[in-house]
Formats: structure tokens, sequence, C-alpha cells
């Protein structure tokens, strides 16, 4: 019960302490950008509730069940401030499409276990395009089971979806608050059902609901058949909107003018995948992660 106290304590603190300055000694993460509040109603009624879930975010950032390696990468993708742009609070119920190994997953988890859900959307390995995928996507859900029931103080009733990536659906249709993909786009591209992935974002999400997209950016279009990693942002904003979603709003916040995209082996040259000669290793780890385009999507309220 020790984690699960912790937790409690440290967002319920977090909470308490909105409107504080922070010490500066103190090790938190950097400060929440002030457009990720949403302007509506009277600026006092935006703006607590704003702070709230902006508070439980960077409490559940800070948190100490998260893997410390995930944990050292904050500097390059910004999770505290992503998540307020997105607009996700503490009782909202959060869809996040393939997890990977977790990396979100610790933040988002945590931050909606008392008041919303969480549920990571998983590739059904009886349902994969190839045994490649299929292998693979049995050892990643394993990992995120175990994960998951290592540490339920944090995770809570956090749960797994298993999807077939030729027709995606991701729950009950409507039932969603926020949908949430970081660095996908280009996978669902490579593997020709990028479309019917956002089709399946829009069915899954309420009436009123967010998609939030992090992408890694290309300089402009690129070919269906382009293997860089990288997506242009205008097409990402068209495949959203042929789904019926509307573009409410895209941020810099994990963009990196040092990313000049022209990597040999894409963008896995670039920490943390690191696919470079080693000596080269100092050149790629002054670019950092690659540049992103940010994304806020809205699906239309009814």
């Amino acid at each position: 019960m020790l984690l699960r106290t912790s937790l409690c304590l440290s967002i319920t603190l977090a909470l308490a302490a909105c409107g504080q300055q922070a010490d500066p000694q103190e090790s938190t993460p950097p400060p929440v950008a002030e457009e990720a509040i949403e302007d509506t109603g009277s600026p006092a009624e935006a703006a607590a509730p704003a702070a709230d879930a902006q508070a439980a975010i960077r409490a559940a950032v800070a948190g100490d069940w998260r893997t410390p390696a995930f944990a050292e990468r904050d500097g390059h993708r910004n999770p505290a401030e992503t998540l307020a742009f997105f607009q996700v609070a503490p009782n909202h119920r959060v869809v996040e499409i393939t997890p990977g190994g977790g990396w979100y997953m610790e933040i988002l988890a945590p931050l909606v276990r008392d008041e919303g859900s969480y549920v990571g959307a998983v590739i059904d390995p009886e349902r994969a395009a190839s045994d490649n995928q299929r292998d693979f996507a049995t050892r990643q859900n394993a990992a995120l089971r175990e994960k998951i029931a290592a540490a339920p103080e944090a995770y809570g009733p956090a749960t797994l979806h298993p999807f077939a990536p030729a027709e995606p659906s991701f729950g009950e249709p409507g039932t969603a608050d926020v949908v949430l993909t970081f660095r996908n786009v280009h996978n669902w591209r490579m593997g020709g059902n990028a479309e019917a992935m956002f089709r399946g974002f829009y069915e899954v999400l309420a009436p009123g609901g967010v998609l939030g997209v992090v992408e890694h950016r290309a300089a402009g279009d690129v070919p269906a058949d382009d293997r860089s990693g990288y997506v242009g942002q205008e097409q990402v904003v068209a495949m959203a909107e042929a789904a019926g979603f509307v573009l409410e709003e895209a941020s810099e916040i994990n963009a990196n003018p040092a990313d000049t995209r022209d990597h040999p082996n894409g963008v896995w040259t670039l920490p943390p995948t690191n696919r470079h000669d080693e000596a080269d290793a100092e050149t790629y780890a002054a670019i950092g992660e690659s540049d992103r385009m940010t994304l806020r999507f809205r699906k239309p309220a009814e």
C-alpha cells in the first residue's frame, strides 16, 4: 500500500499547491505552457479546473514508480506540457494507441486511476498482418501486462484492448474522452491502414472528445512507401479530417529545429534508438530526438 499512498499523497499535495510558487531548488518537471489552458467560459471558471488537471499531470510525471530510463527522456518528450495541451484530466476515459513499452502508460494510468480509466490499445497477435508482427505483439503485450500486474498500486484497473490492424476497433463507440497516439502514424502508413485507424479513433470517442497526435515530422509530404519514419504534418491533418475530426490547435511543444530529417536510418538514427556508427554517437546525441508535430483534434459535438 506504500506506493498507492505515495501516489495519492503526491497528487493531493500537487493539487493543493496550485498557484503557489515552486521552490527553485526542488527538482520538478518544467512548468506547463499557459497555452494549454482552454479559454472557455469566464477566466476563473476555465483556469481552476485546468490548473488542477495540470498539477495532477505534473505529479504523475514526477512519480517514483516510473522507469528511470523513461524519465530521463522527459526533456525530449515534454510529457507534462504535452498532456496539458491535449487537455487530459484525471477523470477522463483515456485510450492510448499501441503504447509500446509503456512510456506514456506509466504516466497516464496513474493519472486517471482513481477517477477515470486507462485502456492501452494493442495489436491482437491472432489478427496480426504478418508472423513478425504477431511475434512482436505477443512479446510486447506480455511485457505490458506484467508491468501493470507488478504495480497495481500505481496502475490500478488499467487494461489492454487487443485490436485487429486491418479492422481496428478500440472499444464501445462513443465511450472515450481522449484518444492519444505517440509516434505511431508512420507505422500505420507503412502498413496501409492509417485511414482505418483514424476512423477507429473517431468511432470510439464521445462527441466533443479529443484526439491527440504526436508524430515525427517530415519537411513536407512523403510518399506512401516512405520508410524514414517521418510523416508530413499536412498529411496527418488530412487523414484526421477525412475521418471527421476538426484540427483544434497545433503546438510546437515537441519541435526540434536541430533535426535535419536526412539521417541514413531515418528517425531510428536518432536517440533513443541510435541506429548509427559508434563514431557518430556524439553528433546524434547533440541533435536529440526527432522533430515532432503535436496536434489536437476534436470530434464535433452532436
